[in-house]
C-alpha cells in the first residue's frame, strides 16, 4: 500500500539522535523520528527511595511529558503530578522498565538516576522513540560515572530499543507516524534488547482483530526494524 509519506511497508523513518544535548546533564539527547521530536535527559542523584536504602543497589526511573503544542491541539500543563494523566503515567512506566531490564542496579550503587522524557513535536511513535533516546542518555550517564571514578563498571549491560508496527487493510507497517496510528486496524509496540530479547509486547486490535500468522509477521517486522536502530545508537555513542 502506498504510505502518507511514501515509505516502503518495512521502512523506519529517517531517526537522528544528537548526544549532550543538555550541557548540565549527566546523560541527554534529541532524538528525532520523522516529525517527533523528544529532549531526554539522564540526571544521577546520590540517593535511593526509601525502600531500597541500605540493600546496596540503586534505581533506574523515567519521567515522560509533552510540551502544551507537542501536538495539533494545545494539551493544558499539568501544574503538579497529580494532573497527570494516565496515557503519560504508562508510559513513564514503560520507559522505566524498559531500562531497567537492561541495568545492574547493583554496579550503579545506592544512586537513583531519573530518565526525562520531554516530547517537544509529536507525530506517532513517542513512547518507542522516548525507550531508544533513553538508552543513549543513560548510557552516556554510565560511562561518566565510569569515567569519574564512582563506579567500578558500566551499569548498562547492553542497549535496548523499541519500535511501532501496524496494520492497516492487511498490511504490515512499520514505525507508523500519527495519521497511520490513528487509523490501523491493529496497533503494537516491541521493545527489545540489543542480545534480542524482548522486554514488551503491546499489542492491541483497533479495528479488526489478528491472527498468529499476522502476529509473527509483525515481530519479525519490528525485530529486522530494531537491528537498524541498534546501529543507529551504536554509531552515535561511538561503540562496535
Amino acid at each position: 500500500m502506498k504510505r502518507i509519506d511514501s515509505r516502503a511497508a518495512h521502512e523506519l523513518r529517517d531517526i537522528s539522535i544528537t548526544r549532550d544535548y543538555i550541557p548540565h546533564a549527566e546523560g541527554s539527547c534529541l532524538i528525532e523520528t520523522g516529525d517527533t521530536r523528544i529532549i531526554i535527559t539522564a540526571s544521577v542523584e546520590d540517593r535511593v527511595p526509601p525502600w531500597l536504602e541500605g540493600r546496596g543497589k540503586g534505581w533506574v526511573t523515567a519521567e515522560y511529558g509533552m510540551l502544551p503544542r507537542a501536538t495539533q491541539n494545545r494539551n493544558r500543563r499539568p501544574v503538579n503530578s497529580s494532573q497527570q494523566n494516565g496515557r503519560a503515567m504508562e508510559i513513564q512506566r514503560l520507559i522505566g522498565r524498559s531500562l531497567r531490564a537492561v541495568s545492574d542496579l547493583k554496579a550503579l550503587g545506592e544512586r537513583t538516576v531519573t530518565v526525562d522524557c520531554d516530547v517537544i513535536s509529536a507525530d506517532g511513535g513517542t513512547r518507542v522513540a522516548s525507550i531508544t533516546g533513553a538508552a543513549v542518555a543513560l548510557y552516556d550517564a554510565s560511562r561518566m560515572l565510569v569515567n569519574d571514578g564512582l563506579t567500578e563498571r558500566s551499569f548498562m549491560r547492553e542497549l535496548v530499543a523499541a519500535v511501532s508496527i501496524g496494520v492497516k487493510d492487511s498490511d504490515v507497517l512499520t514505525d507508523l507516524c500519527y495519521v497511520e496510528d490513528s487509523s490501523a486496524d491493529v496497533d503494537m509496540n516491541i521493545v527489545m534488547t540489543e542480545s534480542g530479547g524482548l522486554i514488551e509486547i503491546q499489542g492491541t486490535a483497533e479495528g479488526a482483530t489478528f491472527d498468529r500468522e499476522t502476529l509473527n509477521e509483525m515481530i519479525d517486522s519490528a525485530e529486522s526494524a530494531l537491528h537498524s536502530i541498534f546501529a543507529k545508537q551504536k554509531a552515535v555513542l561511538g561503540i562496535d
